[in-house]
Order: structure tokens, then sequence, then C-alpha cells
């Protein structure tokens, strides 16, 4: 048979305007525009294209796009067959591309263009076997997994052989736990109902509405004013009563010191965690704070830049739950690397979500940390919001409290036309925008 060939690579710059809204709004984040740079790989087999994105706040989207134009050189040429056989061999020829390495190295721009790529690719490879991505690496043997995975820089915590070992000791409960996802899906917890920019009412009324959905995990923003978290906290709080969880998440706006004392007004409402408490490079401000504010967790991960910054959260014990984020880091590879350095420590994973495709991705990292590495519930919980899944050909389905499945081969792909649409600056959405002119004109 002829190898399918990587004929081309494509970047379309995405960006939805869900500032108007205050949709994702955040102490640090006021007025989000999710956008994305989204990646098109072109095949030599008509119709078979694969699809990667990493996600953005809007203004700087180019910029990611520009990189990703950067390493099309080496992508495009490769027969997929190849790639299969050696994952490793295309992840360094991008990770570690001698010139652009120095843009990082494994960390920022550059970084998050390798992981839209590298998320293509798998998406590749994974409509090419005719499976969703997170079936496609459940039947991975854990001789082929551990052999997609990079263990530079971290076989201080965990080697080759240990990875082997912990997948082959959860092989045999794998068909089990493969059949509970199908039947029960993965638990899920809202942010929708906690946006900083939300009245009292909003956040009330969206209680209710995600209660009556089966949601028992809800998380709220904080950090950008004492008083107002606590007068919020109350709402919250009182909204859900005292049974559920409530997760805080301040987005990166204190001071280590700040978080202590905060979080020590805020523990009247029995958060479960609080989140991204400072500097998200900060590892021994975040093990200051987990030590002090005990038993309240702390959770981080979502910008973490790549697997050394977890390896070192992990060390310190400086977070109770981590947080893998589907688009910050260079794509599934370096997830397996973290999911696993997790489930030798003992540490929870509860993925982020939101942004645009985030949600539409994790599920997919969800099922496969639980199916094939931790095999446990147990304090875990995926996030999600309600924000633009009518642009992708499989959206997540969140019912009952879970995430369902995802059942279209690939990993996730977003509809032509809203691509048409929000595309910038040429979308037809933008085109009358930028004609308008206004406030609102640009992101």
């Amino acid at each position: 048979d002829a190898k399918t060939c990587i004929d081309s690579l494509v970047v379309r710059d995405i960006r939805f305007p869900t500032s108007d809204l205050l949709d994702g709004s955040d102490a640090i984040h006021t007025d989000p525009d999710y956008s994305c740079a989204y990646v098109i790989l072109k095949t030599s087999v008509a119709g078979l294209e694969g699809h990667g994105l990493t996600f953005s706040l809007g203004r700087g989207n180019e910029v990611i796009a520009a990189c990703c134009h950067a390493y099309a050189p080496f992508v495009v040429g490769r027969f997929l067959e190849d790639i299969a056989g050696d994952m490793m061999g295309l992840y360094h020829a991008l990770v570690n591309e001698q010139q652009l390495r120095w843009l990082g190295p494994e960390k920022g721009v550059s970084h998050m263009a390798c992981g839209a790529i590298l998320n293509a690719v798998w998406d590749l490879l994974a409509k090419q076997a005719g499976k969703p991505l997170w079936k496609y690496i459940v039947d991975l043997t854990p001789e082929q997994l551990v052999e997609c995975i990079d263990f530079k820089y971290i076989s201080d915590v965990l080697t080759k052989a240990e990875a082997l070992e912990m997948l082959q000791a959860k092989r045999p409960g794998v068909p089990a736990r493969e059949q509970e996802m199908r039947r029960d899906g993965f638990p899920a917890y809202t942010t929708s109902a906690g946006w900083l920019g939300y009245s009292d009412e909003k956040i009330r009324a969206l209680c209710q509405e995600y209660m009556a959905q089966g949601l028992n995990h809800f998380k709220m923003k904080v950090g950008a004013n004492l008083e107002d978290d606590v007068r919020r906290a109350r709402v919250m709080r009182e909204a859900i009563g005292p049974d559920r969880k409530l997760m805080m998440d301040a987005n990166q706006r204190w001071e280590v010191s700040e978080a202590i004392e905060n979080m020590k007004k805020l523990a009247f409402a029995n958060p479960w965690w609080i989140e991204e408490p400072t500097c998200p490079d900060d590892i021994l401000g975040h093990a200051a704070i987990a030590r002090a504010i005990s038993p309240i967790g702390v959770a981080t991960g979502e910008v973490a830049q790549n697997k050394v910054i977890f390896k070192q959260l992990l060390q310190a014990k400086a977070i109770k739950f981590c947080q893998i984020d589907s688009c910050r880091v260079a794509g599934p590879s370096e997830i397996l690397a973290i999911l696993l350095m997790a489930a030798k420590m003992g540490v929870a994973v509860c993925p982020h979500a939101g942004g645009v495709g985030l949600n539409e991705y994790v599920r997919h990292l969800a099922m496969i940390d639980y199916i094939l590495i931790s095999g446990t519930l147990e304090d875990r919980v995926c996030e999600s919001t309600s924000h633009l899944h009518e642009h992708f050909y499989d959206p997540v389905d969140v019912s009952g409290g879970t995430y369902k499945v995802a059942t279209r081969a690939g990993y996730a792909e977003m509809k032509r036309e809203s691509m048409d649409e929000f595309e910038f600056p040429t979308g037809s959405l933008w085109v009358k925008r930028l004609a308008s002119g206004g406030e609102k004109a640009k992101p």
C-alpha cells in the first residue's frame, strides 16, 4: 500500500468575541476573546486531514500562528506510517529543533505551536485508524505507549521502565474501566456559574441551572477584591448548599503571603481547592501556600509550561490537584508523561478546560488517565464550561454531571463554516466588525 504523506500545513487565526458577554472573565484576564491558532495537516489521501489547535485569549493569536508556520518544514513531507512507528522522531524534530528551540526551550509560544501541530498529528493518526483519540491510545500496548513518551529531564522521578511497569500493572482492568466510561462518563465540574464579571443574581440562577443538570462541583473566580470574593463565596455556597464541592480560582493574582491570608478569610465557605493562587512558575511559593492552608488543596497546571514544571510541583508537594491542559504543552505525548508522574506520586489529575476546543480535547485525556493510568475516580473531576461547543462536529456532551465519551474518529474538529465566520481578520464576522469601527471592532 502507498504511504500517506503530509502534503501541507495550513494555519487559521480563529477568534470569538466572548468579551461581549464577559464569558471567561477572571481577576487577571478581564475581557478575553477566546481564540485558537488552528492547524490543518493536509495529506495525499483525499479527505484525510489532521486538525489541531492551541488556545489563546485574542491578541497575540497571530504570533502563535506565525510560529506554527515556522515549524511546517519539519512536518510536511513526512509519512504518517513512519510517524506512527516513531512518534519521538517527530516530537524531537519539533520540540528540539536546534534553532527554534532558542525561543523556548519547551515553553511559551514555540511550545504551544508544537502542541497545536502535534494535536493535529494525533488527530490524523486516530482518524486513519477510524477511532476517537482516547480509544486509539487505549488500544496501544504498554510497550507502544512508552515509545510515545519523552523521558528526558524527568527520569529522576519516572523512568521508562517504571512507566512500562505501571501501564502493565493497570492493564487487566482496562476493559472494565473502558466499559464504565462508555456507560457512565467521567465526573465533571462547572466554571460557567462563577465568572468574575457575573452579577450575584446571575450566579444564583446559573447554580440552580447546573445543579438541575446533575453537577455537584462548582468553581468561582476570586482575586480582584477580597470583600467582593467573600460576598460571592457566600452567595455561591448558599446557592449550592453545604454538601456540594466549591472550588476557587485566583488566576495567578496574589503574592504568596496574600494567598495564605486571603484563603484564611475565605475558608468559611469550605473551599475544596484554590487554583493558581500565585505566579504559575513559583513552585516553592505554591508549596508554601499548600503547607499553610491545608486541608484546603492547591491546584495548578493550566499554564505550567512543560513536564519539568509538573515534575517539580509534584516533588515539592506543592499541589494536591494536578491540572493538565491539552494545549499548553507539546500534545498528548507530553500529557502522558505528566499523567504518569502524577499517578506515581499519588496526586489526583483534574484537567483544565474551557476556552475553545479545550473541553472537546480533555474528555479524551481524562478518560485515558482513568482507563490506562490512574484507575481511580477518587477526587477526580474534569472542568467543563458551556461556551462555543456548537462550533465543533462532535461537541462535548456533559449530562447527568459527567462527560460522555467522544465517538467521532480523531481528537476534535471545528466546523468549516465556523472557521470561515470567525477567522481574523478575514472572516465574515470580523469583516463586518472592522468595517463598523467602534470599541468592539477589534479583539
